[in-house]
């Protein structure tokens, strides 16, 4: 009985944060590029939605607990999180490894421009990003040698989740080649339902708050 609870909630899961932005990303009407570019926008993209679906995957989803272990799905949440951080991290130098095939920009300059730009809003908000991921990843690596208290660091994961999810969404939908009105509003609505109940979590139910994620 526990299988059969567990397999749809999950299912949805990735059909929801992976297989559906995957498809519209395959058969939406965008300018045609490199089979290179295409693959690390795909990469890239997909790696933010793997992010977005960490919601998924935590207490504040009390559909995707039933007929699960909890253990199994923080376990889920962890490997996901390594996943996704460091092909974010690297994301901007995926994105000049095309100027290693092509003339003009030398990849060294092009790299320079992106992490030495300021006048792009997009830019600086995806630095932001960058910086609050890497934070996060820190934090939850060394959490035992950081000696928080649980509630804190949980309290501290959250405004930072949060405040990076907005980040990142700013980002891909101001700079993402790929990010059209359609595409933009699908990832909106899934970063705002994830802060929603992470809020409600944290917020309306504070009761909640010294349970352990």
């Amino acid at each position: 009985m526990e299988t059969r609870n567990k397999r749809p909630y999950l299912l949805i899961g990735v059909a929801v944060y992976l297989l559906i932005p995957l498809i519209y990303l395959l058969l939406a009407d965008f300018p045609e590029r490199t089979v290179l570019k295409n693959a690390i926008s795909f990469l890239t993209l997909g790696a933010y939605f793997l992010m977005l679906g960490q919601f998924y995957l935590t207490r504040i989803n009390k559909v995707t607990l039933q007929g699960n272990k909890f253990s199994s799905v923080i376990k889920k949440h962890k490997i996901i999180g390594y996943i996704f951080i460091p092909i974010l991290i690297l994301h901007p130098f995926l994105i000049v490894v095309p100027r290693f095939f092509e003339s003009g920009v030398d990849p060294s300059d092009a790299l320079k421009t992106i992490l030495t730009t300021y006048t792009s809003s997009g830019l600086i908000v995806g630095m932001v990003a960058m910086i609050l991921m890497i934070c996060l990843g820190i934090t939850s690596m060394f959490r035992a040698k950081l000696r928080l208290p649980y509630r804190t660091w949980r309290i501290t994961h959250g405004i930072l989740s949060i405040l990076f999810v907005i980040t990142a969404t700013w980002h891909a939908i101001d700079l993402g080649r790929h990010t059209d009105i359609v595409l933009s509003i699908y990832m909106i609505l899934l970063a705002a339902t994830g802060i929603f109940f992470l809020l409600k979590l944290y917020i309306m139910n504070p009761q909640n708050k010294g349970g352990r994620k």
